[in-house]
């Protein structure tokens, strides 16, 4: 028996809802494995997906199956990236990417962004991006999340000097 479609849609709404109130790109894997844990034994959640699946798999059904994509589509939305980067107003998309995410734009500059420890594909997705499509250009690079070691002077200034030598323009680092 599988977990029918309605109660799984509803389920993920609501723990994508307690996600965003809890920032939870921003927690790491043992506060994670807290909540998981605390919506197993917590009866609506745990014990209601328990009636359609073995209790035993239910923190990896929480994980695997209705958190899964949380993070890839709140680092999806392209809106953050643009504004951070100073581009406002309505853009012309004539390109977009995943993995990393990023945007060709119209007027030829590519936009790229991801978690901070992501940093190394990021850059250089966007450098190769440029390198395929003519007239374009490594406008800017978005690292998001940066948290611990990404928070240091010296391992930002050290991706700085990379994105200086990748020709990209702008580098900005998110926190949150």
């Amino acid at each position: 028996m599988s977990v029918p479609v309605e109660i799984r849609l509803r389920l993920r709404t609501q723990l994508w809802e307690v996600a965003d109130q809890v920032r939870w790109m921003n927690l790491s894997s043992s506060q994670k494995s807290r909540y998981y844990e605390d919506w197993t034994r917590d009866q609506e959640i745990g014990g209601l997906l328990a009636r359609f699946i073995d209790r035993g798999k239910v923190r990896l059904y929480l994980k695997d199956t209705l958190l899964k994509g949380y993070a890839r589509e709140r680092l999806a939305d392209q809106n953050r990236p643009l504004r951070l980067l100073g581009i406002d107003g309505p853009v012309e998309v004539v390109e977009a990417y995943t993995k990393p995410h990023g945007r060709r734009l119209r007027d030829g500059r590519i936009i790229c962004w991801g978690r901070a420890e992501d940093w190394k594909t990021i850059l250089m997705a966007l450098h190769e991006r440029t390198y395929v499509s003519e007239g374009s250009k490594p406008f800017g690079a978005v690292l998001m999340y940066a948290d611990g070691r990404f928070r240091e002077l010296e391992l930002r200034e050290m991706v700085k000097a990379a994105a200086v030598n990748l020709a990209i323009e702008r580098l900005i680092w998110v926190d949150t």
